[in-house]
């Protein structure tokens, strides 16, 4: 544990969940999970519907703890009464401390807003606190959720003394997928949806790919999961 951790009170079992809820964009989430994964997040906290993409995680769903609850309300009384989290909303609000100062005592529950209209007001009343990424240039308002909750994991790490993974090469090491994982976690779709959105997603994005100068559309694992308790 590093000595900020240790000098605000947290103890050896500080850890980071992150909370989905209200996610505009289902591939996003792959996205997301990606980024727990790296920055040694211990749960993901789904809210509200089962059915989130795994577009983009490359494969790091396999090495998450995730959850379901049907509200927010239900997901924040285990997320407290069980876990002894703080939840942290990733917010500007008046009250709102950047991210690089490390405002955080325990374990804590991450909750991103929404990304065209941010944190609701619902939201905002659950966090015991919240945080924002300082920015120093002028040409966006602000940015995707994945790209905020990574940069704010990455804080969390650093505060709570996470230890760095090691590398091989240009790369981190990747852990081998753990054992005895419930198969109730996840659900993938059958060969034939896979197919199907693969064939979809390189319709859609014939344009783009012509626009940006390529013929070759990157290619999706086109995988969805579903979630339990």
């Amino acid at each position: 544990m590093a000595a900020a951790a240790e000098a605000s009170g947290a103890t050896a079992a500080v850890e980071s969940v992150v909370v989905v809820h209200n996610v505009a964009k289902r591939h996003n989430v792959g996205t997301l999970a990606r980024s727990a994964t790296a920055f040694g997040v211990a749960e993901v906290v789904v809210v509200g519907r089962r059915d989130v993409s795994a577009f983009g995680s490359h494969g790091s769903t396999s090495h998450l703890r995730f959850r379901h609850f049907t509200s927010l309300a239900t997901a924040c009384a285990y997320l407290k009464d069980e876990r002894g989290c703080d939840i942290c909303g990733v917010e500007i609000t008046d009250d709102a401390l950047p991210v690089t100062a490390h405002p955080f005592r325990r374990s804590t529950a991450f909750l991103f807003g929404n990304e065209g209209t941010g944190l609701s007001q619902k939201e905002c009343e659950v966090c015991d606190f919240f945080v924002y990424i300082p920015q120093y240039g002028g040409g966006t308002a602000s940015l995707n959720v994945t790209v905020a909750a990574s940069i704010v994991l990455h804080h969390f790490g650093v505060w709570a003394g996470f230890p760095e993974r090691g590398r091989e090469g240009n790369k981190f090491v990747v852990a081998e997928k753990p054992k005895g994982q419930s198969r109730g976690l996840y659900c993938s779709d059958s060969i034939e949806d896979v197919i199907e959105e693969r064939k979809a997603r390189r319709e859609n994005a014939c344009d783009i790919f012509k626009e940006n100068g390529s013929s070759h559309p990157q290619e999706s694992n086109g995988l969805g999961m579903m979630f339990t308790d």
